[in-house]
């Protein structure tokens, strides 16, 4: 194994240890942000809560602060699927500096 393949597999495992943690922070915006709102808004139109003001919050929350929220887990989904890119990125280059090695080796082992 070469000084570049154990780097690569370094490099990926410390690029898949972020992902991780993105998955992480998108479960915790879902479940402590989202879902949230959520339950709040059909507690609401369940007749909790009646009059103008449960309409105004309904609207407040249905449409600006929930969609705001959606970004927010769709930028960390996208980060995602860039990071998951990057770890595609790093396995190919293992494999084709694992390949020039061993042609390499191949080709002093026909030498000697």
């Amino acid at each position: 194994m070469s000084i570049m393949s154990v780097l690569l597999r370094f490099a990926r495992q410390v690029v898949q240890n972020v992902l991780s943690q993105l998955t992480q922070q998108f479960n915790i915006v879902q479940e402590q942000a989202y879902s949230p709102m959520q339950a709040m808004i059909q507690q609401v139109t369940d007749g909790m809560w009646v009059g103008k003001g449960a309409d105004a919050f309904v609207e407040e929350v249905s449409s600006l602060m929930m969609p705001g929220v959606g970004k927010i887990g769709d930028g960390i989904n996208t980060f995602s699927k860039n990071i998951q890119n990057a770890i595609d990125v790093m396995d190919a280059a293992d494999e084709q500096v694992s390949g020039l090695v061993n042609s390499l080796g191949d080709l002093f082992g026909g030498i000697f």
